[in-house]
């Protein structure tokens, strides 16, 4: 194999990953319209033609942030759930859940805005998730399978319907998340414990 073609060398790697971060920060601060190839090039400590090097324009350098910078740490705990079935309470899982979730959709939102408000780039950032497998709905998918599998093991009462809980508890942590950086954040002073318990006990009554 020629070696131009191999996997790009630790300093090229290092570049990019820098570019990255400083994407990340300066779109999370200023939001994709606002923030400039200049300015990122800038906070990552190189030139506007380093960063061209890497990628093509400013919206690729933003998908790329959004499937490789959005915090993974979420989704990685809903896909190991299913797992968790039959161990501590379905109660305490799915506070342990609220209480991840709300923060986790503050991160994303204002990387929901930018792409929302740009069709075309919502279009290619669909593609590119259909392309790799991944999409807003395996969240929803990962926790209705753990409810699904804590009712076969009869501790989630048989008349629970575990897509729509799912769809509930994911619900109101997008609509907290949203209110709060919407509002501000004086609603953040419930503390996300206290907000995990309240809903998890209203979806799951005694």
């Amino acid at each position: 194999m020629n070696a131009g073609m191999g996997a790009p060398s630790p300093r090229a790697q290092s570049t990019r990953t820098r570019i990255l971060d400083a994407a990340s920060a300066v779109m999370t601060e200023r939001g994709l319209a606002n923030a400039t190839t200049k300015e990122i090039a800038r906070a990552a400590g190189f030139s506007e033609a380093t960063l061209y090097k890497h990628f093509q324009d400013k919206e690729d350098l933003f998908l790329t942030v959004m499937r490789e910078r959005l915090p993974a740490e979420f989704i990685e705990f809903l896909a190991g759930l299913a797992d968790r079935a039959g161990t501590g309470t379905v109660r305490v899982q799915l506070r342990e859940v609220a209480a991840r979730a709300v923060p986790f959709y503050r991160d994303l939102a204002p990387m929901l805005g930018a792409v929302f408000a740009q069709p075309d780039l919502l279009a290619q950032h669909q593609q590119s998730l259909r392309a790799a497998g991944l999409g807003p709905h395996l969240a929803l998918s990962a926790l209705a399978d753990y409810l699904h599998a804590e009712q076969r093991l009869g501790r989630l009462i048989g008349s629970a319907q575990p897509d729509m809980l799912a769809a509930l508890l994911l619900g109101a942590c997008f609509q907290r998340a949203f209110l709060i950086e919407f509002e501000g954040e004086h609603l953040a002073d419930q503390p996300a414990d206290e907000f995990a318990r309240t809903l998890v006990d209203s979806l799951l009554p005694e």
